[in-house]
């Protein structure tokens, strides 16, 4: 029998750093460990961001990749109610955008799972 696939949130495989120039955020990701990279590569998608931020109504999601940092940075164009300066709505800056993007959740292979300690 093939063991089953553990499905985390992300924050259990990266951590993020976040920041705001205007209008646009960006999101990165970092791998805490090297191991994981090919799995958030796969599924920590452009697509899979823009579905998550779809109630933000990003007009763009750009995903940039740092291979050597084992981390990414995505970009989200038009998501801050004009940014900073221009909105009533500073929950929508900066921490509280990464945390979102920290809860998606991501399936990791049983064995890579324990070797990672993502298993009780």
């Amino acid at each position: 029998m093939k063991p089953t696939p553990v499905r985390v949130p992300l924050y259990r495989l990266a951590h993020g750093r976040t920041g705001d120039k205007g209008n646009r955020s960006n999101i990165s990701v970092i791998a805490f460990d090297p191991r994981a990279w090919e799995l958030l590569l796969a599924q920590v998608t452009e697509e899979r961001v823009a579905e998550l931020f779809a109630a933000r109504r990003p007009s763009r999601v750009t995903r940039y990749l740092l291979p050597k940092l084992q981390a990414m940075n995505f970009v989200l164009d038009d998501i801050l109610d004009g940014g900073v300066n221009g909105s009533l709505n500073l929950d929508a800056h900066g921490k509280t955008l990464s945390c979102l993007l920290l809860s998606l959740p991501v399936t990791v292979d049983a064995a890579l799972a324990q070797e990672l300690e993502l298993t009780p």
